[in-house]
């Protein structure tokens, strides 16, 4: 092999730290070549740099090469790794390329250089914050590790741009910087110049545009206006005018929902839980509640969209479950059905049917299915050997036997899939087996069962997804997994058991069996569906009319993007499959797992008990959503994103907008008299808007919610900067500024009404009740920003939308969920939100706020003990904290130098 790099070629740093790392585990030749020569004779123009395999094949991909070297020394391809690596072409080097150029080209310092990429910095330090790993993947080292360091080199070898306060970054630097590998890398390639040494090479390069590039990031981020042109202001204005009139008019929900021929039909679903499990927030947010804000968003689209789900009954598991509380398994069934429909009802989704896997349509159409597969030759017989437990007399499902991974040595792999690395595991290849019932030792026996002949479908399964794939929205970390499965070859998969609670198997000498939950789990959706209407085969047998999204924990990836693809194309029957499939990464509890057993974290029944609406639960999950990787819930965390981003920022800037309304108009929307830059924050508005569409189209659910809170931030500066609450006490003109500011930011605030709908939808029907939005503006969110309340519309009462989480409070709640207390505390009380704050509630603040001002003043004149007097001047702020809030005043006016 040869290996050409050049100096000063910022790409030849991460590939020579491969190289270095793999040094010994093949013959290879180091070139240093000029910035102008041509090594691959098929390119155009010169590149580097590039790696010339023994093959005569060329490699001159940055992360290709590092990705051989990596592969030659023996490192095994993971996820998360490869998630860094679509991270840093897409958001890092973009951020890192303007830096970089300021730096050396144009001679900036300081935050000019560092500001385009402080965002992706500080990303990478919160990931290793969070994760408490050294490295980014794990433990050790990994290909993005050394990709990521050799990007990041030339600019923060130098102290300046490497902040102090993003200490794990530091750390990180700092260990691979030692190495010597990295070491050597850098010698080569800066040769003792440091930055400068990449002049000759960033000359050549074009200039790059201001960035625009969003880090992936848990933390707000204050947002710079866009530059914005007259032709962009101009529409923004022109749609603005048009108003409610050019909203389409509504239309009667049908039911049940059918597809409609020339219009988009959207289905979705989310993977179908075990029944016998109470779900925790992890659930939740990667399969219910992130289909949820999608299916609402696709109302709002007037998509004819269905959503469904279902509890997944069949199995094992629940013949445990039945055993172990004294029922029979429909007993448990339906008892956990019950406790699932009403944990997702508390939280607010919109199913458009929740139902089960136990009924005669599943049976129905699993069989048929079976049976087209079998006639086709897909479906073959073998001999099994399986564990089974003597014990407790029975043979053991693959959940049921725990036992050490003979890929990566796992001490608690399943016997079907390793939580750890990821690979599907034999039970009977686990090594130290054991029943997670009896924890004894099973014996393995051999039974005959059915197979699902994978390699036979295999080519057809390719086809599929070659036609599928580009263009669709699969999450990369689904596109890695099937990827992988195929590398790999796919194998015969067993999708029979030894079980009597199951659908049976429709074939004769296997009337003692049943189908295997991964083979008949995913049908689910079908019979579910059937259950709802006889009509099925409209949503599930049209796949030229129907866009099928599924959403998912990542571990259920290859039964929905290979078990359900290949039985539904072996049975040629033209069933719709998965267009989109969403896969989360896993979310955390604080520092570990959620444990059930342990008490660690909450779980669906008892988020109902600690108090906090539904909305904010929604609200933070969905904000911490773990799209790129593993996120974490954190108690502190919840508290700082409720009080700055919902009370501080949204609830302040609506309570704000709606308050100004009521108390100096009359609760009449005021006449808008548009200034230039009241056209330009039209433009903004109408910019994020549209960057929300975006973003939801694509199904990046947490980012989209970003765009929300930028909104209510520019809302928020709109008002701090123009202070109508001033303007309608002097002149005419004054008050005239009064209510067009007044008026277009009730609008903006009608409009956040509507984007909310998705993400918290009983504080969007909240703020649609206060200001009377009229119905065909709650029900349709337009790609432009309308003005949805005219001059002379009148608003409802106006109050608080949410209420500030406490310090105690929240510790109370780690502690009562961090598994140290055998028995949970006493509920705490319940955070209302405030209803009414009407021009009475106002006249008691102020008569409260008079008393306890005459309070202060006859305990200074006395002279009283200095804490008395601190403790009800305390009170008297408190008070008028909240009468500003109830006027729509700022919530905190600071103190010291006066505002010009």
């Amino acid at each position: 092999m040869r290996l050409f790099v050049s100096e000063g070629a910022p790409g030849s740093l991460p590939v020579l730290a491969a190289a270095g790392r793999a040094q010994g585990r093949a013959e290879l030749l180091i070139s240093t070549v000029g910035p102008e020569e041509c090594v691959v004779p098929f390119l155009t123009r010169p590149k580097v740099p590039v790696l010339q395999l023994d093959s005569g094949n060329y490699l001159f991909s940055t992360s290709a090469i590092c990705r051989y070297f990596f592969l030659l020394s023996g490192w095994e391809q993971d996820d998360l790794t490869n998630q860094w690596l679509e991270w840093e072409a897409t958001e890092l080097q973009p951020a890192l390329s303007a830096a970089l150029y300021y730096l050396v080209v144009q001679g900036k310092k300081g935050e000019d250089v560092l500001g385009p990429v402080r965002r992706a910095l500080t990303h990478i330090d919160h990931s290793l914050s969070r994760r408490s790993c050294p490295f980014l993947a794990g433990e050790t080292e990994s290909l993005a590790d050394i990709v990521l360091w050799g990007a990041l080199y030339p600019l923060l070898q130098d102290p300046a741009y490497l902040p102090e306060e993003l200490g794990a970054l530091n750390s990180w630097f700092q260990t691979l910087s030692s190495q010597e590998p990295c070491q050597r890398a850098a010698e080569m390639v800066l040769k003792q110049q440091g930055v400068l040494a990449l002049r000759p090479y960033l000359q050549k390069q074009p200039q790059p545009s201001l960035f625009e590039g969003r880090a992936v990031s848990n933390e707000p981020e204050e947002e710079e206006l866009a530059a914005l042109s007259e032709e962009e202001i101009a529409l923004a204005v022109a749609a603005w005018e048009k108003g409610l009139g050019s909203l389409p008019p509504l239309q009667p929900q049908q039911s049940p929902v059918l597809p409609v021929a020339g219009e988009r039909n959207v289905l979705i679903t989310s993977a179908l839980p075990y029944v016998n499990n109470v779900p925790h927030l992890g659930n939740i947010i990667g399969c219910v509640l992130s289909a949820d804000v999608f299916a609402r968003y696709s109302r709002l689209r007037r998509w004819n969209t269905l959503y469904l789900c279902g509890t997944d009954e069949y199995g094992t598991a629940t013949e445990t479950k039945a055993m172990e509380e004294g029922l029979t398994p429909q007993e448990i069934c339906d008892k956990y059905h019950a406790i699932h429909a009403d944990i997702y009802r508390w939280f607010n989704i919109s199913f458009d049917i929740f139902g089960r896997t136990t009924t005669p349509q599943q049976t129905k159409i699993t069989q048929d299915i079976f049976q087209r597969l079998l006639a086709r030759g897909f479906v073959l017989q073998d001999t099994v050997e399986q564990l089974r437990c003597e014990r407790c007399a029975r043979f053991l499902a693959d959940r049921f036997v725990e036992g050490v991974c003979p890929f990566c040595g796992f001490e608690e792999a399943r016997g079907d899939q390793c939580d750890k690395c990821g690979k599907l595991i034999n039970a009977t290849e686990l090594k130290k087996p054991q029943c997670k019932i009896c924890r004894s030792c099973p014996v393995v026996k051999s039974s005959r069962h059915l197979f699902l002949d994978l390699p036979k479908l295999e080519k057809r399964l390719e086809e599929w997804l070659e036609k599928t794939l580009p263009g669709s929205d699969w999450t990369p970390n689904a596109r890695f997994i099937i990827r992988s499965w195929l590398r790999d070859g796919l194998k015969p998969r067993c999708i029979t058991r030894d079980l009597k609670w199951g659908t049976p198997v429709p074939l004769e000498g296997f009337e003692d069996k049943v189908f295997y939950v991964w083979f008949d789990a995913t049908i689910g959706y079908v019979s579910i569906t059937a259950n709802y209407t006889d009509q099925w085969e409209r949503w599930w047998k049209n796949p030229e009319q129907v866009d099928l999204y599924q959403f998912m924990a990542k571990d259920n990836v290859p039964f929905h993007g290979l078990v359900f693809p290949c039985s539904v194309l072996g049975a040629e029957d033209n069933y719709t499959l998965v267009k989109n499939l969403i896969a989360t990464e896993y979310l955390n509890y604080e520092d570990g797992k959620f444990s059930k057993s342990r008490g660690v974290g909450v779980f669906g029944d008892m988020a109902q008990d600690t108090g906090i609406p539904a909305d904010i639960w929604r609200f933070y999950l969905l904000y911490i959503r773990p799209e790129g990787q593993d996120s974490a819930f954190c108690w502190t965390d919840m508290l700082l994103k409720n009080n700055s981003e919902l009370l501080n920022n949204l609830g302040n800037f609506i309570n704000r907008a709606g308050m100004f309304v009521f108390k100096f108009f009359g609760g009449f929307v005021p006449e808008m008299v548009l200034t230039s830059d009241d056209r330009r924050l039209l433009a903004h508005v109408t910019l994020e808007l549209q960057h929300y569409h975006q973003l939801l189209e694509k199904v990046r659910i947490r980012d989209a919610l970003r765009s929300i809170l930028t909104i209510s931030r520019h809302g928020n500066q709109y008002i701090q900067v123009n202070e109508p609450w001033k303007r309608i006490k002097g002149s005419e003109a004054d008050r005239q500024r009064a209510g067009t500011v007044t008026g277009l930011a009730v609008n903006i605030a009608a409009l956040l009404s509507v984007m909310l709908q998705p993400y918290m939808p009983t504080v969007s029907t909240t703020i649609q009740a206060q200001l009377q939005l009229p119905p065909p503006a709650c029900s349709i969110l337009p790609t432009n920003f309308l003005c949805t309340l005219p001059a002379g519309h009148q608003i409802g009462t106006v109050s608080p939308l949410f209420q500030k989480l406490e310090n105690d409070q929240i510790e109370n709640l780690r502690q009562r969920f961090s598994g140290g207390q055998a028995k949970a505390g006493p509920k705490p009380a319940a955070v209302e939100t405030m209803t009414t704050a009407g021009p009475e509630q106002i006249q008691v603040l102020m008569d409260e706020v008079t008393k306890q001002g005459n309070i202060v003043r006859e305990l200074k004149a006395q002279k009283a003990d200095k804490n008395q007097v601190a403790a009800e001047v305390a009170k008297l702020l408190d008070l008028k904290k909240q009468l500003a809030l109830a006027e729509g005043k700022p919530l905190e006016t600071p103190k010291g130098k006066k505002k010009k």
